[in-house]
């Protein structure tokens, strides 16, 4: 312990006998260090929050999409891109020193580092600009990194509403370019197709082709078929009421009589065809026997045949009109099968002609779908403008404008100071002890005991006369004074740089 204790002493000893040395290499130290740091510009930062609103209700209710939510990343994405920094370059006085295309790169790369567009929220950006340069004063780096952040501002602005309409512009611009060419296009078509018509009036009526005329013909053929097939169905079926239904009814003098069971019977038949039963049922089989034997009653007993029954008379109106109508569509289908006969054996006979056709309408078609397309696109991109430009889906308001920086928020120079004035001690101590080292002498009589090993009888004492105290007193009021020097030019830079900052307030 005693050693080490020894060790100590020794080594401070040597750093105090040659106190010069450190204090002159501590000076040095200083004197660089806080040169450095007194170049280092300081950077000012300025902030700026704005908060964007993405509903639009028109938008909503016209059903044209906004998509606001796109186009508010979009900007924030590209906010910060080499040609909106140009814009901020060029719209602030960073520009006035900017001479050549290389000179604006380098520019526009150093912005680049200092400015930042960060998503606090789902609707709050914050707009952040650093900037420092040696060239110029504290308050002119203040007032720049607060003008660059405005300019970021006026560049969001003007790329979500007067970029929008230029955009939307030149949407509109090319949509009508295309259509225009597709008009003549069409217009080509079309005159194409009334030559060829004109040229073959019978395989181009309607404005068909021979596919489309068959498979028209064809459907129509069947809906027909279906038709007659219900018609016949219900004229087979009025034709048997009709059958089983009395031409008169008898008087009512005879009713009680022949001729009153005759009437029964026959209503009864008709009962059971309306029913569905056929001819063949044994009950159907069994009235109609009765029916013929009461009618023989009935000529037998003589007198008056009766009054006309007025069923009779509607059902056979209706018989009528159901025959009329089976003929009709006889007589349509004919009309079709024939004309159907007629496009297949054009299609048989004139196949270069059906294909030219089909190749024309096929062109047409084609033409006339991306027309109306396009048309239709136009008008909804026409209508999407003019809700964006009227009712614009991106409104901001800017909830903190741009701030004007007070206190530079790099570098920490009073800190940097500190450091250096550290720094500077340690270096001189360090210089000193180590100089101590590389000289052989030895402090303690156990030092040189080590060295030799050999014992040592005595030390003598170092002993200054009146004069020499004199001297060494003041060569420690000398030290002490450039200490004190050292210190107080510490506390006189940051006295500086505190008042400096004040200024720029």
């Amino acid at each position: 312990m005693n050693s080490i204790f020894d060790e100590v002493r020794a080594a401070l000893f040597s750093v105090w006998h040659r106190r010069w040395l450190a204090l002159g290499v501590a000076w040095a130290i200083c004197m660089v260090g806080w040169l450095v740091v007194a170049l280092i510009p300081n950077n000012y930062e300025s902030r700026a929050r704005i908060f964007v609103q993405f509903d639009d209700v028109l938008a909503d209710v016209t059903g044209v999409p906004s998509n606001t939510k796109r186009d508010i990343d979009r900007v924030r994405q590209t906010l910060t891109s080499a040609i909106n920094l140009e814009k901020v370059v060029r719209g602030t006085s960073l520009g006035a020193d900017v001479a050549s295309p290389k000179a604006m790169e380098n520019t526009v790369l150093d912005l680049a580092k200092t400015v930042r567009v960060e998503s606090q929220q789902e609707s709050l950006f914050e707009i952040t600009a650093r900037y420092g340069n040696g060239s110029h004063s504290d308050a002119e780096n203040a007032k720049l990194a607060q003008d660059i952040v405005q300019k970021m501002i006026d560049i969001f602005r003007e790329e979500n509403l007067s970029g929008n309409r230029g955009e939307m512009t030149q949407s509109l611009d090319f949509m009508n370019q295309q259509l225009a060419m597709r008009q003549k296009e069409l217009e080509a078509a079309e005159q194409r197709r009334l030559v060829f018509e004109a040229q073959n009036p019978d395989v181009a009526a309607g404005g068909m082709s021979a596919l489309q005329k068959l498979e028209q013909n064809r459907a129509e053929l069947r809906g027909i078929d279906a038709d007659l097939a219900a018609a016949q169905s219900a004229l087979a079926a009025i034709s048997g009421q009709l059958a089983g239904t009395p031409r008169t009814l008898a008087g009512s003098a005879g009713m009680g009589g022949a001729r009153g069971a005759l009437a029964q019977a026959q209503s009864d038949l008709t009962a059971m065809r309306s029913r569905g039963l056929t001819d063949n049922h044994p009950d159907v089989i069994a009235a109609r026997n009765q029916v013929a034997s009461l009618r023989q009653q009935v000529a037998a007993e003589g007198g008056s045949p009766g009054v006309p029954n007025p069923a009779y008379s509607s059902l056979e109106s209706i018989r009528a009109d159901r025959q009329a109508t089976v003929q009709g569509l006889n007589a349509r289908r004919a009309a079709v099968q024939s004309e159907l006969s007629r496009v297949t054996s054009q299609q048989i006979t004139n196949p270069q002609v059906a294909a030219e056709q089909q190749r024309i309408n096929r062109d047409y078609d084609v033409l006339k779908q991306q027309y109306d397309k396009l048309l239709q696109d136009r008008e909804e991109l026409r209508l999407r403008g003019s809700v964006q430009t009227e009712h614009s889906a991106i409104r901001f308001q800017v909830i903190d404008p741009p701030t004007t920086p007070r206190q530079p928020v790099w570098p920490n120079r009073p800190l940097l100071l500190l450091a250096v004035l550290l720094a500077g001690t340690g270096g001189g101590i360090a210089a000193a002890f180590a100089v101590g080292q590389l000289r052989s002498t030895f402090a303690t009589t156990a030092g040189l005991e080590r060295a030799f090993d050999l014992p040592v009888l005595g030390a003598i004492t170092n002993t200054l006369t009146d004069a020499g105290r004199e001297q060494r007193r003041k060569r420690a009021q000398l030290f002490f004074a450039a200490t004190a020097a050292l210190g107080g030019l510490f506390v006189l830079l940051l006295t500086a740089e505190f008042i400096q900052r004040g200024g720029v307030a």
